[in-house]
């Protein structure tokens, strides 16, 4: 890629909060998007029907739709800057969410689904190459966490939300709310987001190659990204098997349900923010490897669970919980380590990242239904196996 001038000054940095809302707000869309509709899997199997399986296929095409576009926004907001990209994806989104409003089967409710990944991928894209444009070091972990309180409230708010909305209007009507959502952001973006990218790069496949190549052959950026990648991949698999297992095994109604999803969403939140206040005392690798040791432990307890049926409820609920709450420990220091040295191409460090991530959460997510056996051991398999790859691409990370 070759370096062009660009005339966007670089933004005032004396405006930290509000630039943590703005992103914050960008980043809770994908939140949204997929938790507000999962009180409503029983439904949509129901109302168009199709099996469970294929039900979490729309899960799985989401996630996947999140991989492939990443990689392909990266290239493009290095050489148009941040905000141009961004335009196009969230009308994109606007426009298949509207669609998925209105889908008449399973299998256009999935093609659907991924078209509106594909738009909404443009946002974590642009999130973390602002962040990386702006900040580096514990700086842009700290952001990252504050980024995570900012969006927080999005998975604690959208399956209580999803869940009303379903009792009073239907499933589609979801999807009503999700494209105005999608049409405020998009407002939003233009009219408060600044451009950070301060150089432009052109788009030449040779050095676009090149430049994947190193990426992929940077250990720490590789090792770190898988480190998030599987952590994240077992909070997926969390997301598509937690409404069977909750509605469906322990036979909590889809309004308790988005309780139950919140408290989780809130441990994850609530480890968020006590990360970023023990940045000041310890390292970013050093709060990762004490989050990943936790993430496979609690891994290894929900597997033992679902084998033995020990405990109930009240057991999976804590081991849960638990399980998500290390994620924020995991998810800002990985992001942060994995794109410290990749200042001059951190659009296309941040779209593989974002790929590599998604790929891996879109697989988990697909395992959990392909292995849906009608027990809690397919999502709790998965879990485990994500927590213990993430701890051992840790452990790669930091020799």
């Amino acid at each position: 890629m070759t370096a062009l001038p660009s005339d966007e000054p670089l933004p005032r940095r004396d405006r930290p909060g509000l630039l943590a809302l703005i992103l914050g707000a960008l980043a809770a869309l994908g939140p949204l998007t997929i938790d507000m509709y999962l009180p409503s899997l029983p439904a949509i199997e129901r109302d168009l029907g199709t099996t469970a399986s294929m039900t979490q296929l729309t899960l799985a095409a989401y996630f996947a739709g999140l991989g492939i576009g990443q990689l392909a926004y990266g290239p493009v907001t290095d050489r148009f800057g941040r905000k141009r990209p961004l335009y196009v994806g969230l009308m994109l989104y606007v426009l298949a969410s509207a669609g998925c409003a209105f889908a008449p089967n399973v299998e256009t409710l999935i093609a659907l689904r991924f078209l509106q990944a594909l738009g909404g991928a443009a946002g974590p894209v642009v999130m973390r190459a602002v962040v990386r444009d702006l900040y580096v070091g514990p700086a842009a972990a700290r952001l990252l966490s504050t980024l995570i309180l900012v969006m927080g409230a999005a998975p604690i708010l959208a399956p209580l939300l999803g869940g009303l909305t379903l009792e009073i209007a239907g499933w589609r009507t979801i999807f009503a709310v999700l494209t105005v959502l999608g049409a405020a952001c998009l407002a939003l973006m233009a009219t408060a987001l600044p451009e950070t990218s301060t150089t432009r790069t052109r788009i030449e496949l040779g050095a676009l190659a090149r430049n994947v190549r190193a990426l992929l052959g940077h250990r720490g950026f590789v090792a770190y990204t898988l480190t998030g990648a599987f952590s994240q991949a077992g909070m997926f698999a969390y997301i598509s098997g937690s409404p069977f297992v909750l509605i469906e095994l322990f036979h909590v109604s889809p309004q308790r349900y988005g309780w139950f999803f919140g408290a989780n969403a809130f441990g994850f939140i609530a480890a968020s923010q006590v990360n970023h206040r023990f940045l000041a005392r310890f390292s970013p690798g050093q709060l990762l490897a004490r989050g990943t040791v936790v993430l496979a432990v609690m891994g290894a307890v929900l597997i033992a669970l679902a084998v033995t049926g020990a405990g109930g409820l009240p057991a999976v609920a804590v081991s849960l919980f638990g399980f998500m709450a290390s994620l924020g420990f995991i998810g800002p220091n990985a992001t942060a380590l994995a794109m410290d040295d990749q200042g001059s191409r951190a659009g296309l460090a941040s779209a593989v990242l974002g790929s590599i991530q998604f790929g891996i959460a879109a697989c988990a997510s697909s395992f959990v239904g392909l292995l849906n056996d009608g027990s809690m051991r397919p999502m709790a398999g998965v879990m485990a196996a994500c927590g213990a790859a993430s701890f051992l691409a840790g452990r790669i990370a930091r020799k």
